[in-house]
């Protein structure tokens, strides 16, 4: 055969001797097929170089080999490690991806919805959807799908084996330690949106870990906002216009920390010297802000990675190790100094 062409599974047949069925069932793993044939068909699909296209694949396996990503928004520098994170994991394994994200009508759990349908439609093997909004319902009306669904940074108790995210509140408490271990006592916060679990349980945090140094909650101004850089924008404006006598500043996500960053330069308050800051989350954004943002560490990486090998597992009976489990810790950079250090410039 001219070494141009490329193979295909009739060729296989063909030079393997056998019928186009067998070679089929030899190459999906599904039916009967002699010990003989099977050895037949391997050896041609060696001599033949031959390696199966997307599209046959997909006829052998009897699965699109196609997963669908949900993600709220599609901009900032959290999602799109997340997404090249999946890529990579699929991609290795042979599958590919198709994305939605946020928009149309409706609220953020409608759009979520929506989104959900889209790859449902499209014809998706499994879901993989960073979610705040999804409920126990939503999923039950998924039907056989739920099976083939796991979660990011959300957790819905019925399919509990099937979410993966980290203990946020402890990661509040990491970021009020830190503050605390540096002398800071008069702190301010950025928080995001009270309607997502994830910012409510690392606020908690980081209140709890102040209540257990003697300070009151009432002694923290704090502004909500969205996660967003403009939000952090707004929210260290607002602060600023209120008077508020602050050493440190928590922002819940590193993208409103950024914005603060931004803003505080633009009123020449000079952090850390005057203000220090810790964001949340330690995205690039964190490593090549000015100054350097210290930033409490999620694995999002590792997470998403575990989260994709989980379902690949369901939707391919592949057996490919999956943790759920993951440490987090603070990065500590230039934004951050002790309240001496502070006085003393």
């Amino acid at each position: 055969m001219n070494r141009k062409t490329v193979a295909t599974i009739k060729d296989v047949a063909r030079v393997a001797g056998v019928g186009l069925g067998t070679a089929s069932r030899v190459l999906s793993g599904r039916g009967p097929v002699s010990a003989a044939a099977t050895a037949k068909v391997r050896k041609a699909i060696e001599e033949l170089d031959f390696r199966p296209s997307h599209l046959a694949r997909s006829l052998l396996s009897g699965n699109s080999l196609m997963i669908g990503v949900y993600i709220p928004v599609l901009k900032g520098t959290f999602y799109t490690p997340i997404l090249q994170a999946i890529d990579s994991v699929l991609r290795a394994s042979g599958v590919h991806m198709v994305v939605a994200f946020g928009s149309g009508n409706g609220d953020g759990r409608e759009q979520e919805l929506q989104g959900i349908d889209f790859l449902i439609q499209r014809g998706a093997d499994g879901l993989i959807v960073m979610s705040n909004s999804l409920t126990a319902a939503d999923v039950t009306a998924m039907g056989a799908m739920q099976s083939k669904l796991v979660l990011l940074n959300h957790v819905i108790p019925k399919i509990k084996k099937q979410c993966f995210t980290v203990d946020h509140h402890y990661g509040g408490e990491l970021a009020a330690r830190a503050f605390l271990d540096y002398g800071h006592k008069n702190l301010a916060v950025l928080s995001g949106p009270s309607t997502s679990q994830d910012n409510v349980d690392r606020i908690s945090g980081f209140f709890d870990e102040l209540k257990r140094a003697g300070i009151a909650k009432r002694k923290v101004i704090m502004v909500e906002s969205d996660y967003s850089p403009e939000g952090g924008w707004v929210g260290a404006e607002k602060l600023i216009k209120k008077g508020a006598s602050f050493t440190g500043l928590f922002c819940a996500n590193d993208e409103m920390a950024v914005g603060a960053l931004s803003f505080f330069k633009q009123e020449n308050i000079i952090v850390p010297d005057q203000i220090s800051v810790v964001g949340y989350d330690n995205t690039a954004s964190a490593e090549y802000s000015a100054p350097r943002l210290t930033s409490v560490q999620i694995p999002w990486g590792d997470v998403t990675s575990n989260a994709v090998h989980f379902l690949l597992n369901r939707c391919y009976d592949s057996n490919l190790p999956v943790l759920k489990k993951f440490p987090i810790t603070i990065q500590y950079r230039a934004s951050l100094i002790r309240i001496e250090e502070a006085a003393a410039c």
